[in-house]
């Protein structure tokens, strides 16, 4: 009976031994990354959006045809934005989620340098058709002038052939500049003054004198669907800026 009683007191001594041990620490729990929002999972997983990005490059087409036999033995073209207009940078905002990151410069010009946007459904097909009519594609962007390399690169990669691509110079962003250097003749060397029949962007500024204070004048939205075409961006975008509920 005491041998009985000794072990058992043994067994709770060295049972109490263990539990002081020290315990290894727990291994850090894996970074977990932000959900995507509702916009982004839309552009990227909804028919809708790639219906609506094909719909607003038909239109285009259209138009172009409907105005391009006028235009014979002229010099003419179409202007187009980059990002959300013809490359399509989704991807670059899932790999931020993923590491719970918002846009960096960094990792900005490091998608870029990577070529890998896709393209936006419709925009290919569109810059060929004008290209077959005799017309000239012309993409200005807010990329800088730092990034126009591999921006050209990219839009080769996906089979949008630019006669000039217009990256952004230091200073600010605007567009208009650009777009009459484009119209003057003056944006290249190697591009004539160019008669501009459509304009197609994702922004209200990829469009000639425009701001989101347009919103409010119906005669500055009356070229959309003649002249200027739009696409669905609800990601990103000089809207961001209106505080307006």
């Amino acid at each position: 009976m005491q041998r009985r009683w000794m072990a058992a007191v043994l067994g709770l001594v060295a049972m109490a031994g263990c539990s002081s041990a020290p315990q290894p620490s727990p291994a850090p729990a894996p970074a977990v990354g932000r959900p995507l929002s509702g916009a982004l999972r839309w552009m990227r997983r909804s028919a809708e959006y790639r219906a609506l990005t094909r719909e607003t490059y038909a239109a285009a087409t259209a138009r172009v045809e409907q105005l391009a036999p006028a235009m014979s033995g002229a010099a003419w073209g179409v202007i187009l934005d980059a990002d959300e207009t013809v490359l399509d940078n989704s991807m670059y905002e899932v790999r931020r989620a993923a590491v719970d990151s918002a846009y960096t410069e960094a990792s900005w010009s490091a998608w870029v340098r990577d070529t890998a946007a896709g393209a936006v459904p419709g925009a290919v097909a569109f810059t060929q058709r004008v290209h077959a009519l005799g017309g000239r594609v012309v993409i200005v962007t807010n990329r800088a002038d730092s990034l126009c390399a591999p921006t050209r690169l990219n839009l080769r990669k996906v089979g949008v052939m630019a006669d000039l691509v217009l990256c952004q110079p230091p200073g600010p962003g605007d567009k208009n500049p650009r777009f009459e250097a484009v119209e003057r003749g003056t944006a290249s060397p190697t591009l004539p003054a160019l008669d501009v029949v459509a304009w197609v962007g994702d922004n209200i500024q990829d469009f000639p004198r425009l701001t989101q204070a347009s919103r409010a004048d119906s005669s500055a939205l009356a070229l959309f669907g003649r002249r200027y075409f739009v696409l669905p961006n609800p990601v990103y975008g000089s809207w961001e800026s209106d505080s307006t509920p």
